[in-house]
């Protein structure tokens, strides 16, 4: 009797076997290893669902305390992406509003309802706009 070839089948295959689980549990796929799983759990037992991320306002990972205002400011990159404005979940500026533009972008938002009242962008790049004025309405403190 040769046992010298089977075993060596077995050991290859017990080999190759080893070396997906181990491949499969280091790269992150369960591929077919999830139905090994499910075989060998017991029917009572159910998988637990992946917790989801909660989602706040303008896509911030905390929320904002009541009676503020949640905003966030991206940068663009270069001339490929915009920037983008976001203010209570609404976005104020941005490349596909296309009202953003090369260099500052300034929103004007009121204070107390966080409405949107103007947007402008001034080209510093250009060197034209150095010394102009940037005026924008004042708003009367409507709390005092």
């Amino acid at each position: 009797m040769r046992l010298a070839g089977p075993l060596r089948v077995l050991v290859v295959l017990v080999t190759v076997g080893l070396t997906w689980i181990l491949a499969g549990t280091m790269l992150g796929s369960d591929g077919g290893f999830v139905r090994l799983r499910q075989l060998l759990n017991t029917p009572d037992e159910d998988p637990t669902p992946m917790p989801r991320s909660r989602r706040f306002r303008c896509g911030l990972p905390m929320p904002c305390p009541e009676k503020h205002f949640a905003f966030r400011i991206v940068s663009g990159a270069a001339n490929v992406i915009g920037p983008k404005i976001c203010l209570d979940d609404k976005i104020l500026m941005s490349s596909v509003k296309n009202n953003v533009g090369r260099g500052l972008n300034i929103a004007l938002v009121n204070g107390v309802t966080g409405e949107l009242l103007e947007t402008r962008s001034f080209d510093m790049w250009a060197g034209g706009t150095v010394g102009a004025p940037v005026t924008f309405p004042l708003i009367a403190d409507p709390l005092g």
